[in-house]
């Protein structure tokens, strides 16, 4: 069973390694969408190390499972792996691995319900609270709701059709382009998808809590998909009033004070706005994005090399 304890250890590495490796570095900080990518990779790479390894215990454990992993593989393939000398501890091992695997689709898949539930719950508050007039036409495909608040808020809808919605509070305090700055920011969320990674880290953390790289992909994720969010908006409409329109629609909830808040990393993105780091040469990045792409590209070097090695001979 050299390849799956390889594979299995391989993902531990990573697991306990790249969070502490991740949060050392300043550079997520000027890149955020780069620092994503790297993130989503390193988890797949440690993902991937998983069902690797329980593809190859389980094809070890039962002969009908063999017979579907290595349907298509060449004469000599399976021989390579040496299946017959992993012992009964294969299918024990390949038990947990799925076990695991199922708990991961049962967390995702409750984590999806709970979003869509949150989403129908703040649709119907939305209706009760910004009822159509009587006789009054809906636009095909509306993605803007003002909403009667005196507090100042805006966020957005994910799902089949996205909205954004805004606050008369929040309407009253922005000044000018700061209006469209909010705007830009909750667009790009919404084009990007953030939806999608939250739902993933959400779920992956809150599956597997004890494991150190989910629950740093979750926090981490929610960190940086404000600050691309920010940068969408500061390409558009400058650093300055982006920086201005978060602290007016901000300012009232105390986030700028000394007491802790849910929101206290937002004087940190003003002050990245406002004071900005130089970002990462065009070069280097691209090196960067390249080299994130071969990291989960290793378990499969690992998982498929026996393989290839007997088609070479």
């Amino acid at each position: 069973m050299t390849v799956p304890f390889v594979l299995l250890i391989l993902g531990a590495l990573t697991a306990a390694m790249a969070p502490r490796l991740l949060s050392r570095a300043d550079w997520p900080e000027r890149e955020p969408v780069l620092a994503l990518w790297v993130w989503q990779c390193v988890v797949a790479a440690v993902l991937l190390c998983c069902l690797s390894s329980l593809a190859l215990t389980a094809s070890a454990a039962w002969a009908a499972v063999r017979g579907h992993v290595f349907a298509f593989a060449p004469h000599g393939v399976v021989d390579a792996y040496g299946l017959s000398d992993y012992g009964r501890g294969a299918g024990a091992l390949a038990v947990m691995l799925a076990l695991g695997g199922l708990w991961t689709a049962a967390m995702l898949t409750r984590e999806v319900r709970g979003a869509r539930g949150r989403r129908r719950r703040r649709r119907a508050e939305l209706r009760v609270r910004s009822p159509r007039l009587p006789g009054e036409e809906v636009p095909a495909g509306e993605r803007l709701v003002v909403l009667e608040d005196p507090r100042s808020d805006a966020w957005w809808l994910s799902g089949a059709e996205p909205q954004l919605v805004i606050t008369t509070a929040a309407l009253g305090r922005l000044k000018g382009r700061q209006l469209d700055a909010v705007l830009a920011h909750e667009q790009g969320h919404m084009r990007a998808r953030h939806d999608v990674l939250l739902h993933c880290s959400g779920a992956l953390a809150g599956g597997f809590p004890q494991v150190p790289i989910f629950a740093a992909f979750r926090d981490q994720v929610h960190h940086l998909v404000e600050l691309a969010a920010d940068d969408t908006a500061s390409r558009r409409f400058g650093r300055l009033t982006t920086a201005l329109a978060l602290v007016e629609l901000n300012e009232e909830r105390g986030v700028f004070g000394p007491a802790p808040t849910p929101l206290a990393a937002l004087p940190g993105r003003v002050h990245r706005l406002l004071d900005p780091a130089p970002r990462l040469p065009l070069a280097r990045r691209v090196r960067m994005s390249a080299c994130a792409l071969l990291v989960p590209a290793v378990p499969l070097l690992i998982a498929f090399g026996p393989g290839l090695g007997a088609l070479t001979w």
